[in-house]
């Protein structure tokens, strides 16, 4: 009984071995080839100006379990794309009053930035670029009064604060298109960039202006996945999030003509920023 017990329990473990070993059976609309599922969409052919394009980009498995996922040609090599991003905001106060806390603010603030950019698919869904980045900002501070009881009011006015900054990168964007219609796909971007720019920053001090510029320059790596949908044959609207950089930045700062000091500083960001969203439209040639 006992030899039959055990003979029992060994042809069960090698039938599950080898179940466990054995490839996966096709379906209905593929074939095993190399131990990867094999569908009739990697062989289909398609048609883009003079020449004859794969449907489905081929690409390696590398072991990796088959999903069934395809990267579906979104835009074929040879192509140039020009792209712009742009953001306006401007904020104005007169003479506001809040809860008898805040008397007689008074503030306007603008924030502008321009973002063309241009680059070349050297590949299938691929592509290397240039762009050029140029923001200012401005806000003036005429007046505010702050009086929550005898211990604690101030009134401060007269302050103003100015800066640009431009910067020139190079990127890197892989794209994965997500039907065959060739309308959405996603995409990962990374980008390095290097910057330069100052800011000066006005106050009363001792009856005084006070004038403050500080002078920086910075190198920064960033990576945005985003979406990219084609609204239009030849024109593509794209939106794109900060979620992880690394930059470098050295400040020198002087006051009233008088060099006070610098500064050098690092860091990295590994979450999703909701400040560094980016909306923009690309033109496809």
């Amino acid at each position: 009984m006992m030899k039959r017990v055990i003979f029992l329990f060994a042809a069960l473990v090698a039938a599950v071995t080898a179940g466990a070993m054995a490839p996966a059976a096709p379906d209905s609309i593929g074939h095993i080839v190399k131990g990867r599922v094999h569908h009739p969409e990697m062989d289909e052919l398609v048609i883009v100006g003079t020449d004859t394009m794969n449907l489905v980009i081929p690409d390696r498995n590398l072991g990796r379990y088959d999903r069934g996922l395809f990267n579906y040609l979104f835009i074929p090599r040879k192509q140039w794309t020009f792209g712009l991003m742009a953001s306006y905001g401007e904020f104005d106060a007169s003479d506001v009053e809040i809860l008898q806390a805040l008397k007689d603010f008074d503030f306007e603030g603008k924030q502008y930035a321009i973002r063309p950019s241009v680059a070349y698919f050297f590949k299938n869904n691929q592509c290397v670029g240039l762009k050029f980045d140029y923001t200012r900002q401005e806000a003036d501070l005429g007046h505010l009064a702050v009086n929550l009881g005898d211990d604690l009011s101030f009134d401060i006015h007269d302050i103003s604060y100015y800066s640009s900054n431009y910067s020139l990168g190079i990127f890197y964007r892989n794209y994965v298109g997500l039907g065959r219609s060739k309308r959405f796909a996603i995409f990962n971007e990374a980008a390095l960039s290097f910057g330069s720019g100052s800011s000066r920053f006005k106050r009363p001090f001792n009856s005084k202006i006070r004038d403050t510029r500080t002078d920086f320059t910075e190198v920064a790596l960033n990576f945005s996945p985003g979406l990219c949908v084609f609204i239009m044959d030849y024109v593509s609207f794209n939106v794109s999030f900060g979620v992880f950089g690394v930059h470098m930045r050295n400040e020198k700062q002087i006051t009233d003509g008088v060099e006070e000091g610098s500064r050098f500083s690092s860091g990295a960001n590994f979450r999703f920023n909701l400040f560094n969203i980016n909306f923009g439209i690309g033109v496809h040639i």
